[in-house]
């Protein structure tokens, strides 16, 4: 069934155009970004003193509801700061998202985006922000280096830790019709600063934590795996995956663990900027296609792909794999084909973390 899907051209879409994205690619990460508890009003600080009057805030009606999106921002509203509210993003954000927030942003003027949330609100504040001076079909701008050169400048609050949109120049959204996901791709989409709040994690379901934990695991062995670059591209990709094993079963056991929740943080940050500087992979390829075709969330879709993929390329990645075997302490066997193996049977997304998502 996969082969039925457009994994290929996926791949070689994405690939030939990142290549050329990378070329004039100056910024590796976020302009700014404070990290630790109080990061978010840091960061209202920092949109107060830029002077900005009018912010669209997106996000989904859970974080609305919940009063988690009102309380990161509570600093703008003191200093006397228009809020403007979309807060109708749904999992896996569609074009009829970006009409609907761009049609809150143009009416209230709006000068700046603030998002709050996960993955999914993130990517549509991305695209919502390409509409500031565009009337074109947010369709149009599919692909890598097509989206508008005037961009609202765009501000990240994430309330989860794994996609790493927070740090990433790119977004995805699903057509429900066509049942795929397109990616959207240039460097006026990096936000201008991100507040890495652990604060605003807490509490955070199982489930969801180790579903977007895996995400950001697997944004980290791509990029570490990655035969485009083996130099020091690679560093971020590291930091990622180490973070993910030092830090996500202790956020899943200890939801109120502080400590734990800012160093999930930390490494999806990390592994966001590692898909700046390579992209992704094999994994993301297929995960993308089931979440498209059959609803599967994406963190569970890359748990399910990330173990069968790294069987597939493991002679060809046998160095990086086993490298990573040490740097994780999963194994420090002697023979690098033993590590490898030890590294691809220990990853999270293949055992307890797998199953922690789907419960």
């Amino acid at each position: 069934m996969l082969r039925s899907m457009p994994v290929r051209r996926f791949k070689r879409g994405f690939k030939l155009g990142l290549i050329k994205l990378l070329i004039g690619n100056k910024a590796a990460g976020v302009h700014l970004s404070y990290v630790g508890q109080g990061a978010s009003a840091d960061l209202c600080r920092r949109i107060v003193d830029i002077g900005h009057t009018d912010i669209l805030v997106v996000t989904d009606k859970a974080l609305k509801e919940l009063g988690l999106a009102e309380r990161a921002l509570a600093p703008l509203a003191d200093a006397g700061v228009n809020l403007h509210w979309y807060a109708g993003v749904d999992p896996d954000p569609t074009f009829a998202h970006v009409t609907e927030g761009a049609e809150v942003l143009r009416a209230a003027g709006c000068t700046a985006i603030v998002a709050v949330g996960g993955g999914s609100s993130m990517d549509a504040a991305k695209i919502i922000a390409c509409t500031r001076t565009s009337d074109d079909s947010p369709d149009k701008w599919v692909g890598l280096n097509k989206v508008p050169d005037d961009v609202l400048p765009i501000y990240a609050i994430p309330t989860t830790s794994g996609t790493g949109s927070e740090a990433t120049m790119g977004a995805v959204i699903k057509d429900p019709e066509e049942k795929l996901k397109h990616i959207i791709v240039g460097e006026n989409l990096l936000p201008q600063a991100v507040a890495l709040d652990p604060d605003l994690l807490l509490g955070l379901p199982a489930p969801v934590t180790a579903a977007t934990g895996i995400d950001a695991l697997t944004h980290g062995i791509e990029a570490y795996i990655c035969i485009w670059d083996r130099g020091t591209r690679k560093e971020n990709g590291r930091l990622a995956i180490q973070g993910v094993f030092r830090w996500l079963e202790r956020a899943v056991q200890h939801p109120e663990d502080v400590e734990a929740r800012q160093g999930m943080a930390v490494a999806a940050y990390h592994a966001g900027i590692a898909i700046n500087q390579v992209g992704v992979g094999n994994v993301h390829a297929i995960a993308h296609q089931l979440g498209a075709r059959y609803g599967i969330p994406h963190g569970q879709a890359n748990a399910l792909a990330l173990p069968h993929v790294l069987k597939a390329c493991l002679a060809e990645a046998e160095t990086a794999l086993a490298e990573l075997a040490v740097v994780t302490n999963v194994s420090d066997a002697a023979s690098p084909a033993a590590r490898a193996q030890a590294f691809r049977r220990g990853s999270a997304g293949s055992d307890r973390q797998s199953r922690h998502c789907r419960d």
